[in-house]
């Protein structure tokens, strides 16, 4: 074993293939939320760099997602939410994974190591930019390659990874280290690291929504309803925020073409589609000042 945190043997794994399976389970269980926990001794650079991704979309800049394995699975599943739950717009958004996104049942290990691949796909990177890499033990060559390559271009880095003294995070501009205990599986760091990894790549894309205005009292008002819970979601939204019934919020979205922020103020303030959109501009998009601003 390495002297990594993240390859180490916990302490109460001895014997675990000879102990009852549901004593196990609450082992596994344990493990989960011990490291669930790591997220709040990095919120700090947590807070830092949400802001730096909302800034990112504010100016027209992408958001890059790099990584490999069961992290770049994490990195992937939040990147690919955020169009539906935020409306995040397609091309602002992109996943590096090594390797690619898996169509299949296999996920081929070596693509981690190969740093050379990752060199084309993120020659795009500007200044605009926040690139996002995430690697459990923070060694990652491919995930490695993507860091240098956004410091290089004066992109914004957050780096995420699950050992203190991981390379990844030297040179971050928002180093986020969730110091995860050892696995219950050693070395399986799809368990309670990609867990702490899970928590906190869904804390910086909503709480970059927050900041972009995008949020209001915990509803997504700025969510892309495009099938039929999604619709009935966001017709809730607007007669909650309007203080309107069911079919006035429908009656609303349908005139805004299914735009949630200006359905909620076409059936609360009785202004025209066309009046919502402008003081939306006006406003940066955030609902709440545009709701003020009627007032």
């Amino acid at each position: 074993m390495t002297g990594s945190r993240t390859e180490a043997l916990h302490d109460s794994a001895k014997g675990l293939d000879e102990r009852p399976l549901a004593e196990a389970a609450a082992l596994l269980a344990e493990g989960q939320i011990a490291s669930a926990t790591s997220v709040l001794g990095a919120l700090d650079n947590i807070v830092g760099g949400a802001g730096a991704m909302a800034q990112t979309i504010r100016v027209g800049g992408v958001l890059h997602y790099a990584a490999a394995g069961s992290s770049g699975l994490m990195a992937a599943a939040d990147a690919l939410e955020l169009g539906g739950t935020f409306s995040i717009p397609a091309g602002q958004i992109r996943i590096h994974m090594a390797g690619g996104l898996p169509v299949g049942v296999e996920m081929p290990g070596a693509t981690e190591d190969d740093a050379a691949s990752v060199q084309h796909a993120v020659s795009g990177i500007s200044s605009r930019d926040t690139v996002i890499a995430v690697s459990a033990s923070g060694t990652t060559p491919y995930t490695l390659a993507a860091a240098a390559a956004a410091r290089r271009r004066g992109a914004t880095l957050i780096a995420i990874a699950n050992n203190s003294d991981a390379a990844l995070l030297d040179g971050a501009d928002h180093p986020v280290c969730l110091a995860t205990p050892p696995e219950i599986l050693s070395g399986s760091t799809r368990m309670g690291a990609g867990t702490a990894q899970k928590i906190a790549l869904n804390m910086l894309s909503t709480l970059m929504a927050i900041e972009l205005g995008h949020v209001l009292d915990g509803m997504m008002v700025n969510l892309r309803a495009d099938n039929v819970k999604l619709r009935a979601r966001a017709a809730g939204i607007v007669g909650q925020i309007a203080g309107k019934d069911r079919a006035t919020a429908s009656a609303a979205l349908k005139q805004t073409h299914g735009f949630v922020k200006s359905a909620i103020l076409v059936a609360a303030k009785d202004v025209s589609p066309d009046e919502a959109n402008a003081i939306l501009q006006e406003t940066e998009g955030n609902l709440r000042a545009a709701l003020a601003q009627l007032n």
